[in-house]
């Protein structure tokens, strides 16, 4: 069994991936960890699916998921999570904007947090000025909405320990609510910079409309669970069981 599984939802990155896995390689292997990375294919309209397939050929610490069509990345993450057995798991994206680099100072955090997301500093290193602002604007109205302080709640560059994926429940676009969702729940969630560089090859999957006006539903899920999740202490048990055994 693998000590760490990174899980990498992959959408039309047949440029992106040759790239990727050998940087992984060459980050993963020193670790001296048992390692796996899991490719989510997300309906991929390119060779995404057959290079995986040949990295899973040369190495058989690559697995492949691959859905049938596309229902994007909160359900590739989903899947990822349950394809996965690690008891650490880190998420990335295969547009080769995450650093590999990085995943090491993530995992470092997980000895005191139960999971760490990403916060892109300097997101002037890979972004136009464009995706920059609308990252901004929809960072500020989730934080406001959701009453919550994540600096960037669309990195999706994260890690976490086993434990807190087990239970977690996904709903389509909650991907960018997970430090949330494990907040609400109990786990202690840390934001740690993390490098973001420009994109190579193909083009960003997300604009200002899904990034500011198509979330604002899951806003008011999330904030409408957050007010309604319960809250109290037990005094007394006698000879009961709140847990079923």
């Amino acid at each position: 069994m693998p000590d760490l599984s990174v899980v990498i939802p992959v959408y039309n990155e047949e440029e992106n991936l040759p790239h990727l896995w050998p940087e992984l390689r060459e980050v993963l292997e020193p670790l001296g960890l048992p390692f796996e990375v899991v490719f989510v294919d997300d309906g991929s309209r390119d060779r995404s699916a057959e290079i995986i397939r040949e990295f899973r050929e040369a190495d058989r610490r690559v697995h492949l998921v691959r859905f049938k069509a596309n229902a994007g990345e909160t359900a590739a993450t989903d899947a990822g999570f349950k394809a996965s057995r690690g008891r650490w798991v880190v998420t990335m994206d295969a547009d080769l904007q995450n650093d590999p680099h990085d995943i090491p100072a993530l995992l470092s955090h997980l000895d005191r947090w139960d999971a760490v997301t990403g916060w892109r500093v300097n997101r002037g290193e890979g972004d136009s000025p464009v995706r920059r602002i609308s990252s901004s604007i929809a960072n500020r109205v989730r934080n406001r909405i959701s009453d919550e302080s994540i600096q960037d709640s669309g990195c999706t560059f994260r890690a976490f320990r086993r434990e807190c994926l087990r239970e977690l429940v996904l709903y389509r676009g909650f991907h960018r609510f997970i430090p949330t969702l494990l907040r609400i729940r109990g786990y202690r969630v840390i934001e740690v910079p993390v490098r973001n560089r420009p994109r190579r090859f193909g083009r960003s999957k997300y604009g200002v409309l899904n990034r500011v006006f198509v979330a604002t539903a899951d806003l008011l899920a999330v904030r409408w669970m957050k007010n309604r999740l319960l809250r109290y202490e037990v005094a007394e048990n006698l000879g009961g069981s709140l847990i079923d055994e």
